[in-house]
């Protein structure tokens, strides 16, 4: 019976390390760019897209399609890069445990 005791202090202690890091994990953000840097976005650690900069000389009317890829390309890249920190954070505190629902 001590086993199961300690086993459910330790599931709640992992618990509240989880919910703690996942509010971190809301103020973390990712850079990431495409182009050279003609298009940068941010991402933060809930995959939401919080900033986008364009520079102005990737701007051609005649060709939206390079800007609509580079977009889509530098949007793409930064959730990844956010997903990739938020997995790695919470292998962190999990131990390498895949817990469905939490990441």
């Amino acid at each position: 019976m001590a086993n199961m005791n300690n086993l459910m202090k330790q599931a709640q202690q992992m618990q509240t390390k989880i919910s703690m890091l996942q509010k971190e994990l809301e103020t973390r953000e990712i850079e990431a760019s495409s182009g050279g840097g003609m298009v940068k976005v941010k991402v933060n650690g809930k995959q939401e897209l919080v900033e986008i900069k364009i520079n102005k000389d990737c701007v051609d009317p005649n060709d939206v399609e390079m800007l609509e890829e580079l977009v889509m390309t530098a949007v793409n890249q930064g959730v990844k890069e956010s997903s990739d920190m938020v997995s790695n954070a919470m292998n962190k505190v999990t131990g390498g445990l895949n817990i469905p629902g939490l990441f």
